[in-house]
């Protein structure tokens, strides 16, 4: 019988990578609280809530390793209690029973930085959100370095992302949904260089770390993406494979203190904005050297994400 991964979280990576191990002729079983609308054909589903630790102990049984790819409502009120425990309790099961873990982690930990991003920078102690992964980060690494059930554990910090399919992301709905549209794209910092990631390809790594050796656990990876562009670049490549015009509204990044007093996702918006105040870099060199760097460009990626969009908007 084929090994069994349990996938924490059906979304749009989670998605993929379930396809991914199923077309291979993998079990995949993926655990969350509500049966995915598209279950992929061949997966099995357990109902699981990651917060309860005996919900986890069942979801995980009889697996030799797990996806985290789990994504919590965007408010830190929420983050303050879910990832802690959510992060305890796979920690706990997975040692208990030895399956290695791939966690799809992003880089708000790090904080603000002026330097491309790496794997061995210190651990931020600004703003909610990022203290948050900071902490789940610490608690992860101590289960990694215990004595006793130590988890073989491997994060992949992934940055913004996009792709066919995938709506909430900076560039999703609000990005090349509207443009698909007719609609102006509504974006923070477009002509600021920033690192994309295209979803394909974080389920591709994924993949490549669930196959990795255990000498690839207990550490950080970062993930790779095309070199850098503009938000408005890549907009423009979209819209120039769907024949729409590029239009673009720029919402001011001074603004958005005084709209999170009334919205509360821009206030949790705020909360990050050293990933859109200045040039956003990551370091990915690392995860080259190890595996792969053919990553998909942005010239493929952009054409390809704006025709489903558009897809969608003529259904």
């Amino acid at each position: 019988m084929s090994k069994l991964t349990v996938v924490f979280g059906n979304g749009a990576i989670g998605h993929l990578v379930t396809q991914a191990l199923l077309a291979r002729g993998d079990r995949v079983r993926i655990a969350q609280r509500n049966q995915p609308a598209r279950l992929p054909m061949g997966a099995e589903y357990l109902a699981c809530d990651i917060l309860d630790a005996q919900a986890v102990r069942e979801a995980v049984k009889g697996a030799s390793q797990v996806l985290l790819a789990v994504g919590f409502l965007y408010d830190a009120r929420f983050w303050r209690t879910a990832w802690p425990a959510a992060m305890a309790n796979i920690v706990e099961v997975c040692g208990a029973v030895n399956a290695r873990v791939v966690f799809i982690d992003n880089l708000y930990q790090l904080g603000p930085q002026t330097t491309p991003r790496t794997e061995d920078m210190p651990l931020t102690t600004v703003g909610e959100k990022p203290v948050i992964l900071a902490d789940i980060t610490r608690i992860w690494m101590a289960a990694r370095d215990r004595a006793d059930a130590p988890v073989l554990f491997a994060a992949l910090r992934c940055l913004d992302f996009y792709g066919p399919g995938v709506s909430n992301s900076y560039l999703g709905t609000t990005g090349f949904g509207a443009l698909a549209k007719g609609k102006a794209a509504q974006m923070l910092a477009p002509d600021t260089p920033h690192d994309f990631a295209y979803a394909p390809d974080i389920a591709r790594a994924v993949v490549t770390l669930l196959d990795a050796p255990d000498d690839a656990y207990g550490q950080v990876w970062n993930m790779p993406c095309a070199p850098t562009r503009t938000p408005r670049d890549i907009l423009r490549l979209g819209a120039d494979a769907i024949g729409v015009p590029l239009k673009v509204m720029a919402i001011p990044l001074w603004l958005l203190p005084l709209m999170g007093i009334f919205i509360r996702f821009m206030k949790e918006v705020v909360d990050v904005g050293f990933t859109w105040d200045r040039p956003y870099h990551v370091d990915a060199s690392k995860f080259k050297r190890r595996f792969w760097s053919d990553v998909t460009p942005f010239e493929v990626g952009a054409a390809q994400t704006a025709r489903s969009f558009l897809a969608v908007a003529e259904a």
